[in-house]
């Protein structure tokens, strides 16, 4: 199942994305009564996909990111973040980060370098605490695509990774999350102006999902709707204004942005 949140004439709600994403004129959103955890019940009214605005899929309460798990990565930072990790990294963005599908990533005017990251998210289905990596899948609901949008110089004169990687806009989700994928190996391919900048597979990660998820919950309580950035692959590197960056994640579909520097439209 494609799960989605749309913005229709009616109000905001979440949807069942149905058809085939090859064709998206015939896709339709098919509206789900109250939430999407559990088993989804439908209120009857559905609208073709064009017709309506495609919101980020979930309002998370809180977004968990995993730095340093592909070792092609920490290589191409030159060394500046340490070795490859024994344990998962982790750090926060705040939900105030999170934008939609085709809604701009804005530039802080005095930020530069910005870099686009483009990962594999879980969306966690069940509130849960101290899960077996073995018991990971029983606890998420789905996954889908997101853009750990990071301030380079602001990362490396903070010393630390809230402000760089905090800033509102800076973690594009969507466009949907898909229920019935298998996270263990999947293409992820990121493009800027359509020139392919990242291109590798989730199989290389240093920590798997059931790893992260873990981790993860060993530290802190997940909640239903929160999210999980994977981490990203080598390739990394700057946006700027007038850029559009597309990630792609094989069975899930592409997250487009545009990309303005704050005060302009």
């Amino acid at each position: 199942m494609r799960l989605g949140r749309i913005a229709s004439p009616d109000g905001v709600a979440f949807v069942s994305i149905e058809g085939e994403p090859a064709q998206p004129t015939g896709l339709t959103a098919r509206e789900i009564a109250e939430h999407p955890f559990g088993t989804p019940t439908f209120t009857g009214r559905s609208w073709p996909l064009a017709d309506v605005r495609l919101l980020a899929p979930m309002l998370a309460g809180k977004v968990v990111c995993v730095g340093k798990n592909y070792a092609d990565h920490i290589a191409e930072m030159g060394g500046t973040t340490g070795p490859a990790p024994a344990d998962p990294v982790i750090f926060l963005k705040p939900n105030t980060a999170i934008i939609g599908p085709n809604v701009p990533i804005r530039l802080p005017a005095n930020a530069s370098p910005v870099h686009f990251e483009g990962e594999l998210a879980v969306v966690i289905g069940h509130a849960c605490k101290d899960v077996p990596a073995a018991q990971a899948a029983e606890n998420i609901l789905g996954y889908t695509i997101a853009n750990d949008v990071s301030a380079r110089d602001q990362q490396q004169a903070d010393g630390q990774w809230t402000r760089a990687k905090g800033h509102d806009s800076f973690c594009p989700v969507g466009p949907w999350i898909v229920t019935d994928v298998d996270p263990a190996d999947l293409e992820l391919r990121t493009e800027v102006n359509g020139n392919v900048k990242q291109h590798s597979r989730t199989s290389l990660m240093i920590h798997d999902v059931g790893a992260i998820v873990e981790w993860i919950s060993a530290v802190m309580t997940l909640l239903p709707g929160d999210l999980i950035l994977t981490g990203t692959p080598a390739g990394v590197g700057p946006i700027e204004d007038g850029d559009t960056v597309s990630i792609t994640v094989e069975g899930i579909g592409t997250l487009t942005n545009p990309v303005v520097r704050k005060g302009k439209s």
